[in-house]
């Protein structure tokens, strides 16, 4: 989100009374969110693609939650946190976490439903015959 911000020269969350804290540490709560269901999805022998929206979906609401919580937390009045949250979720905020959530939870159950193992060098491997 930074380089995003960066180049359109627009803070990510700009509401005034918000203070620097709650934005990124909602973030952080939104990364946790994210591990969390994504382990319960590739838990499964061979997980599905679909599941990939609710990661995605939990880690954009998990962002959003997270912030109206911590804004309050760090000393933001309702109405502060409520307009936070709501732009946030109607900017490219949102749009960001979940995408990017999306993607990686796409890449990670691929993974998984390859049955990919770690590289071994060639004499790790036991079945060669010599």
């Amino acid at each position: 989100m930074g380089m995003l911000s960066l180049f359109t020269d627009r803070d990510v969350i700009s509401t005034p009374g918000l203070g620097p804290v709650p934005g990124p540490l909602a973030v952080a709560a939104s990364a946790l969110v994210f591990a969390g269901t994504l382990w319960a999805v590739i838990r499964v022998d061979r997980p599905g693609y679909p599941s990939v929206l609710g990661v995605a979906l939990g880690a954009a609401l998990a962002h959003l939650g997270a912030l109206w919580i911590l804004a309050l937390v760090f000393g933001a009045d309702v109405a502060t946190a409520t307009a936070a949250v709501g732009e946030a979720a109607t900017s490219w905020t949102s749009a960001v976490v979940a995408l990017a959530a999306a993607v990686t939870g796409w890449g990670a159950v691929a993974v998984r439903r390859t049955s990919a193992h770690r590289p071994q060098w060639p004499w790790e491997r036991e079945d060669e015959d010599e």
